[in-house]
């Protein structure tokens, strides 16, 4: 646990060193302050989904804007980063990048509320502090395709042995024989 920065003797589990809190003293709690804010902040780990993600520690470009309002502190931002993974039909490499927006209100802390009026829904400050990676994990993610596509007609893979058929469009096999018509092609005569 860290003392905020404010001098305050409030204990919060954030870590003003981390590159993805903000100290959003100098806002002062005076609503209408602003501060526009843009940095570039490695990639945390696991921002995407199983298919296609931001590489952990890759470059993320946020652009901010900081303002107090009479609840707490709105950040209004987007983020930019590179994507890799794979296609979801047929498994080959894909770059990408996304671009995300958001808005949310971190409401300041208030001293009434007791350790069971957790409200889910609300993001809080913690002293000074705001913790920007849950949102900008929201963000990315709600901004990825559900199923990433090298291209938007792929043909996928065999279904019978695998192969990509966007390598080899006229691929084709013979047609399959019923298991239970087998034993009949061995009676069948040869034809030379």
């Amino acid at each position: 646990f860290v003392v905020s920065s404010s001098g305050s003797d409030l204990l919060t589990s954030l870590d003003p060193r981390a590159p993805l809190v903000l100290d959003t003293h100098e806002l002062g709690r005076r609503p209408g302050s602003q501060r526009q804010v843009s940095l570039t902040v490695p990639a945390p780990a696991d921002l995407g989904i199983d298919v296609l993600g931001v590489p952990e520690g890759s470059p993320v470009d946020i652009d901010l804007r900081l303002e107090a309002v009479m609840e707490g502190v709105l950040v209004t931002g987007t983020a930019q980063a590179a994507l890799e993974g794979e296609c979801a039909r047929c498994l080959e490499q894909i770059t990408d990048e996304v671009t995300a927006t958001f808005q949310e209100l971190f409401s300041y802390d208030d001293p009434r509320r007791g350790p069971d009026d957790e409200d889910d829904e609300v993001r809080r400050l913690e002293g000074d502090l705001l913790d920007l990676e849950p949102l900008l994990r929201d963000a990315v993610v709600l901004e990825l395709p559900f199923q990433p596509l090298c291209s938007d007609d792929c043909p996928g893979l065999c279904t019978e042995c695998g192969a990509r058929l966007a390598d080899d469009p006229g691929h084709a096999h013979d047609a399959a024989v019923d298991p239970r018509w087998a034993g009949l092609a061995a009676l069948q005569p040869d034809e030379d």
